[in-house]
């Protein structure tokens, strides 16, 4: 009952007209993005860090969310259109939406990809709103060292699920974490790694590491893309689906959407692992899985529904436990943190008004999506036709005056190109950022509950085994290391990031 109460409140903040207003905004530019290939969520909310300095917490949140589920919409549509996801979660969908395409049935693809993630967008949103503060509770019984292992496990976690090379994922955590220990130490006010330079005696700064790595990265390595895309020509009619694929479709959905919800809160999940988890179990359970890469409107259904659910759950670690489950929701963690609030159980209990407030948005968000994207699929057909090459610099010069306007430094601009190279280069060398970033935010929380732990337990480390919790968290991530060193296991995860390339 708390829960609906609180869902009551949330929607006396969601539905004030100025957060109506970025709830659409945000809605609105996530599904652009999903549908120009090449730029992506990650990218842009890092490039409207900046912005939401200016905002208050809960339009902030309530925007950047908007961006996050509105590219998993966005994304189907390029992906039926013209074989190309907008997002990386929708690249399961291209298999059979295209194909529905290029049979004529875009509109019917269109809409049951727009239908499902409705679905799952709702079932999603109270899915949070009945678990998460139950989850809160159960935080509040951590201390630091459960904080620390829990954090290890996320880490972990994060390894496992990276695509390519373990050893790649495994220096990126590594190099994250060093680059969260650039500046001065809290505790003795010693300078580490700071090179003499005062610019980084607070140490590096979140916004420029985020927007050098997945935007201005992401924008050099598709300067490099020549190609071009055929925009289907065909009109697009009949977008309401046949009572045929109703029936085939909405199992499916529902499907998805557990998978998606599932998913989406453990960590290293999200919405791309859990579109290719339901689209994998799918074709499990189909009494003809040969219909599918064939147009098969289930390929369609399960994918949508599951990445926009895994999107939306993955919240829930976030703001129950302060942990981020992947690189998005590291990027809303310093997006909170800008604001002065630190993820955790706190939030729903000092702050209800943000956390609710996101909650019952994501509600209106996904109403507005439908709304959107159906009526505009002429608008987003045109887009598809605009070289990328003339949204570039207009990008680029948006983020260097969004660094450079959040502390008037010019060493961020500098930073924002350095980070910039960089992620071109991990992209050159096939090393996946992600787990950088997520390093980089955990890396200091770590390191304070590490010596808290150390402090409450007289310098005994066994403090982090003899707590039951902790114990627990350790094991897991301890299986976790296990599973992936495992011939089997390693064959199977290299197979299913094949197919995703």
């Amino acid at each position: 009952m708390d829960s609906f109460i609180g869902l009551a409140h949330g929607f006396a903040i969601a539905m004030q007209p100025y957060n109506l207003l970025y709830c659409l905004i945000g809605t609105l530019v996530g599904t652009l993005i999903g549908v120009l290939p090449g730029i992506g969520p990650l990218a842009t909310v890092a490039m409207l860090m900046p912005i939401t300095f200016y905002l208050p917490a809960s339009s902030a949140l309530i925007m950047l969310a908007g961006i996050y589920y509105g590219a998993q919409y966005g994304g189907s549509t390029s992906a039926i259109l013209i074989n190309l996801p907008g997002e990386n979660s929708s690249v399961v969908t291209c298999i059979d939406g295209y194909q529905m395409a290029r049979q004529g049935r875009a509109g019917p693809a269109l809409a049951v990809a727009a239908l499902s993630s409705l679905f799952a967008g709702v079932v999603a949103t109270f899915v949070i709103a009945l678990f998460a503060p139950p989850v809160s509770q159960l935080a509040l019984m951590f201390g630091p060292a459960e904080y620390f292992s829990l954090m290890v496990l996320g880490l972990v976690a994060a390894i496992v699920l990276a695509q390519g090379s373990i050893l790649k994922a495994l220096g990126m955590i590594v190099l994250g974490l060093l680059l969260g220990c650039v500046g001065t130490d809290v505790d003795s006010g010693a300078l580490r790694m700071a090179l003499g330079i005062p610019g980084l005696f607070d140490g590096i700064g979140f916004i420029p590491l985020a927007m050098g790595l997945f935007g201005v990265g992401e924008i050099i390595k598709n300067l490099e893309n020549v190609e071009h895309q055929t925009v289907l020509d065909k009109k697009i009619t009949n977008l309401w689906p046949s009572g045929d694929d109703f029936r085939r479709s909405w199992p499916a959905a529902v499907r998805g959407t557990a998978i998606g919800s599932l998913l989406g809160i453990l960590p290293g999940g999200g919405a791309m692992l859990s579109s290719f988890a339901a689209y994998t179990i799918e074709k499990k359970v189909a009494k003809d899985p040969k219909r599918f890469g064939k147009g098969a409107v289930e390929g369609v259904a399960a994918p949508e529904s599951a990445n926009n659910a895994g999107a939306q759950t993955s919240f829930i670690p976030l703001l129950t436990l302060g942990i981020p489950s992947n690189a998005l929701m590291a990027l809303m963690a310093g997006a909170l943190m800008i604001h002065g609030i630190q993820p955790g159980p706190q939030v729903i209990k000092n702050n209800p008004e943000i956390f609710w407030g996101l909650i019952a948005s994501m509600l209106i968000g996904n109403i507005f999506l439908v709304i959107i994207n159906l009526p505009l699929i002429r608008i987003w057909t045109m887009l598809l036709r605009v070289p990328y090459h003339l949204f570039y610099p207009m990008i680029l010069v948006f983020c260097c005056i969004g660094v450079y306007t959040v502390n008037s430094s010019v060493i961020d601009v500098f930073l924002l190109v350095l980070f910039g190279f960089v992620g071109y280069m991990f992209i050159k060398w096939r090393c996946e950022p992600a787990p950088l970033l997520l390093a980089f935010v955990l890396g200091p929380l770590m390191e304070e509950n590490l010596r808290r732990s150390m402090q409450v337990s007289f310098g005994d480390p066994t403090i982090f085994i003899t707590r039951p919790i902790s114990a627990a968290l350790l094991l897991a991530a301890a299986a976790c290391l296990v599973l992936v060193l495992l011939p089997a296991f390693r064959r199977t995860r290299e197979v299913a990031f094949q197919e995703e390339s």
